[in-house]
């Protein structure tokens, strides 16, 4: 629970396009619109748009705090890598598939509260 508001905007990645073993980041300005300083959590979640097995519609592949002052911005930043896009193919191998990801962050998983882009590996 906070005794304020946040505000999430200007969602980028470093990098639109990484080869299967690259890396990027994802990078979102946090915004406390209130008169009261608070913390909130920016929740990372990635979607593999085609897969060659079933995955879900949204993971969960990062988190941050962020403590932010009234009206006080920051950019928080979070590595997307291996880690966050390999899963196990159907031979059981972990493997990152070249394809499209969406790229969504927030302070919770409802689509309402995400801001999106698209994360493209080939």
């Amino acid at each position: 629970m906070s005794y304020t508001q946040f505000k999430f905007g200007n969602l980028r990645l470093e990098k639109s396009r990484i080869k299967t073993g690259g890396t990027t980041r994802v990078k979102v300005d946090v915004t406390n619109k209130g008169t009261r300083a608070g913390d909130e959590i920016v929740q990372l979640y990635i979607r593999d748009k085609v897969s060659s097995v079933t995955r879900p519609v949204k993971e969960l592949k990062g988190f941050k705090r962020v403590s932010l002052k009234p009206k006080e911005t920051k950019t928080v930043i979070l590595d997307i890598g291996k880690e966050q896009l390999a899963f196990h193919n159907i031979d059981y191998k972990y493997v990152v598939e070249p394809g499209e990801f969406d790229i969504m962050v927030g302070n919770s998983s409802r689509d309402e509260d995400l801001l999106k882009t698209t994360l493209t590996v080939n």
